[in-house]
């Protein structure tokens, strides 16, 4: 006999990839659900049907009547909790939408490392991820990269779990007792649905609550633990220009001409060693040694596994060098956070200047907080997109723009202006929808019109 009948009130809202996962979930369990999404052709809406032939969906505009009496509300990452009809459903229910990481955390049976952050999250995910296997333990890695997170129970228990989760996994994430968390750092985005920088940053520190330990940027003041509650039962930082004020705490210091990362006084590898260039990454790198040495950790093993990282596709990513200029994609740059991060790293480490690529949905975003670097590095900005507008309003006080019809005119453009020893970045500062499916798309156009150049 099937589990689905009339009087269950689970409901599953989002039929992307975490609302696939969490479909999967409850049909483990044999516990039914029914399936909405606002969209009348969701990504996974064959599978669905294929996997769960007995459960309802219901696609289009959300209907009040469905949410009546609902027991259980499940919400993916991508449905704005402000919607009315799921905010008129919280009020007369009183129930509390969870999302896939809440699901998660009742069922894990290992330390949880959990990393949040505007920017470099996915970067940090994995660097803690190939650390954890050099030093001969298992691990699986999700979240808001790669595998969902409930994907990763189906494999054997491990010794960790490495999670990246988003500002809207965590508007639904109440009892995540992580062992380790971290919010790398904090700078304005997703504003069209966080409304205030506030309000954002309160929902990336909720990721400390409950924590064993909680890691901070030293050189971000809104990522150090404040949450009330159930606060760290310890704290680490890192950081390259702040002081660290404990002797095992991990930093940047120059030592004979060169810049090494360090702990304490104690310097441990050369950011020339790196396959990972610019300042942001040797703070990633920081924030991935302070996470390991939180779990105990060998410090060969962590080192080791920091030499052979290689970065992430679409996160400043070297494609190739013609003619004495370097080409970057940093498609995944849909931020002005992560843009600055991109141009504060590489700046200071090339001999020429940055012919920048931007431009796409800017969320709401202010521009105008790109200008100091922009004045310092970029010799021109070459502006696509939907917001390109708003950006050449920002930016032309700080650097001189022009306007390309797409990214191919973009990329013949930054050609033309770039001289040996600069370098051309494609760092948007915006979402990607307006042009390409996602900054994966973009990204990969970018790179095949760069390698298709003369």
């Amino acid at each position: 006999m099937s589990p689905f009948n009339a009087d269950h009130k689970r409901l599953i809202i989002g039929l992307g990839e975490t609302g696939l996962s969490c479909a999967r979930y409850f049909h483990q369990l044999h516990l039914p659900f029914t399936l909405l999404d606002s969209r009348l052709d969701p990504p996974h809406f064959a599978t669905c049907k294929q996997e769960f032939p007995d459960a309802p969906i219901y696609l289009g505009p959300f209907e009040a009547h469905r949410f009546q009496q609902v027991k259980e509300l499940i919400v993916s990452p991508g449905i704005n909790l402000s919607e009315p009809v799921i905010t008129d459903a919280i009020a007369k229910t009183g129930v509390r939408p969870k999302g896939d990481i809440e699901l998660f955390a009742g069922k894990a049976r290992a330390p949880i490392i959990a990393i949040t952050g505007t920017n470099a999250k996915g970067t940090v995910t994995t660097l803690v991820g190939d650390m954890i296997r050099a030093a001969h333990y298992t691990v699986e890695v999700g979240g808001n990269i790669g595998k969902a997170a409930l994907d990763l129970l189906h494999a054997p228990i491990p010794d960790f779990y490495v999670l990246e989760i988003s500002s809207f996994q965590l508007e639904t994430t109440y009892s995540l007792k992580a062992k380790v968390a971290t919010v790398l750092n904090i700078s304005p985005d997703h504003l069209d649905r966080h409304k205030t920088l506030e309000n954002y940053a309160q929902t990336k520190q909720s990721i400390y609550q409950h924590c064993d330990i909680a890691v901070w940027n030293r050189d971000d003041p809104l990522t150090r633990p404040h949450c009330s509650g159930d606060p760290p039962k310890n704290i680490l930082s890192f950081g390259l220009t702040r002081k660290n004020s404990d002797a095992l705490e991990f930093g940047l210091r120059r030592i004979n001409n060169s810049m090494y990362l360090t702990q304490g006084e104690q310097g441990l590898i050369s950011v020339n060693q790196l396959y990972i260039k610019g300042q942001h990454n040797w703070a990633n790198a920081l924030a991935a040694l302070t996470i390991g040495y939180a779990i105990k950790l060998p410090l060969p093993a962590m080192l080791e596994a920091l030499c052979q990282f290689q970065g992430l596709p679409h996160r400043c990513q070297w494609i190739r060098e013609a003619q004495g200029v370097a080409w970057y994609n940093d498609s995944k740059a849909t931020n002005i956070g992560a843009t600055l991060a991109a141009l504060n790293g590489l700046g200071p480490a090339i001999h020429g200047k940055i012919v920048l690529i931007a431009g796409g949905l800017g969320k709401a975003a202010d521009f105008n907080l790109l200008n100091a670097s922009v004045a310092r590095y970029v010799k021109t900005a070459i502006l696509i997109g939907q917001d390109a507008p708003l950006l050449k309003q920002a930016l032309e006080k700080s650097t001189l723009t022009q306007a390309a019809r797409d990214l191919p005119c973009a990329v013949s453009m930054a050609k033309q202006a770039a001289t040996p020893g600069d370098v051309v970045l494609l760092s948007p500062a915006c979402a990607s929808m307006d042009m390409f499916n996602n900054y994966v798309e973009r990204g990969n156009i970018f790179m095949q019109l760069v390698l298709e150049e003369g």
